[in-house]
């Protein structure tokens, strides 16, 4: 006769590890997005497309690139004006949650984004080694600083930023999600790794060695300057702090929230409410980086006398040769080439 009690082997199952498997419901942190990023998209767009459009046009029309600074700067201008013409695709994506362009698209505009994004980055940071040069080492640096080697420099950092951005364009894809396509990155099993390895490469190559290189450079440059302080000096030891002040506070908390993601790969903020916080912090940190790349053009140019002399110079151009405007009463001012001087026009 066979015995029907129950196997002393069998133990309880515990229905509360079930918890951890359920999905966790974004609806909430996509409908913020929804509204959020678009809003903030079009904004950096229309300001970084006109700041940055501004300093192309003074540089090609009225400096004619005479230096080495000027070809970096023209090339700063052109990775930020490559890097915003993704956020059009961006904000439409982020509106209706529905990536509408295809899957050429889909990698082509990942790498506007990121190639225009890494360059940015490494154009600042030989901005910084060529000004530590040319403060620190005045007088050899002379036959290094010159327009040809500007440029294949500058050719090379293109090519470094397009190799950067290469493996998130391998595996950006298009997918399906609910017969919804998505633009979104996509790793198997095996590449998972890969995943990682294109976090750190943010966090390296996008913070951590242009921050390194940095402040080595405007280190020395400080104690250079503090040898001989001066009026114009000083104006340059400002600059300086405020560069690097402003490239911390932009960029930082973005990488932070890039290496916490990270960690979730290890098992680390797999809470729903840790990942959905997260998802938050990304669209905050992300449209402050995004800031960042489309005004630091600016913060290097317009600290600059002659280049804003260059800027009232085309705007009084412009104005003149406006068809409305030839019936008006213009009045001229002109000042001095003083450290104050400007130049510009008043309709009367």
């Amino acid at each position: 006769m066979n015995s029907t009690e129950p196997d002393s082997s069998t133990t309880e199952f515990d229905y509360s590890d079930l918890e951890s498997y359920i999905p966790c419901n974004k609806s909430d942190v996509k409908s913020f997005s929804a509204w959020f990023l678009p809003v903030l998209y079009s904004l950096v767009f229309l300001v970084g497309l006109l700041g940055n459009g501004l300093v192309v046009c003074v540089l090609l029309l009225y400096k004619k690139l005479r230096s080495m600074t000027d070809v970096y700067l023209l090339n700063l201008a052109i990775s930020d004006l490559l890097f915003i013409t993704s956020l059009p695709f961006w904000s439409h994506y982020a509106a209706h949650d529905t990536w509408i362009f295809g899957s050429f698209l889909c990698k082509v505009v990942t790498g506007f984004y990121l190639t225009g994004f890494y360059a940015s980055i490494f154009f600042i940071t030989i901005m910084s080694i060529d000004r530590f040069m040319a403060i620190v080492f005045a007088v050899n640096a002379m036959k290094l600083r010159s327009k040809s080697h500007s440029v294949g420099i500058s050719i090379f950092l293109w090519v470094l930023s397009l190799c950067a951005s290469t493996p998130s364009m391998v595996f950006r894809k298009l997918k399906y999600q609910s017969l919804q396509p998505k633009c979104e990155d996509e790793f198997l099993e095996h590449q998972t790794g890969w995943n990682l390895l294109i976090n750190f490469q943010f966090n390296i190559l996008g913070l951590l060695l242009p921050l390194t290189i940095m402040g080595y450079c405007y280190t020395r440059i400080l104690l250079t300057l503090m040898k001989c302080r001066n009026y114009k000096k000083e104006r340059a030891v400002k600059l300086i702090f405020v560069v690097v002040l402003v490239f911390f506070v932009f960029w930082i908390p973005y990488n932070i929230v890039i290496f916490l993601r990270s960690l979730q790969k290890f098992g680390f903020f797999l809470d729903c409410t840790w990942s959905k916080n997260l998802d938050y912090a990304m669209q905050w940190v992300e449209t402050l980086g995004l800031t960042h790349c489309c005004l630091n053009p600016l913060i290097y140019a317009l600290a600059g006398q002659e280049f804003k002399k260059s800027v009232f110079r085309m705007l009084n151009r412009c104005l003149t040769k406006c068809n409305w405007c030839n019936n008006c009463k213009v009045r001229t001012f002109e000042v001095s080439e003083s450290g104050s001087s400007t130049y510009s026009k008043v309709l009367i």
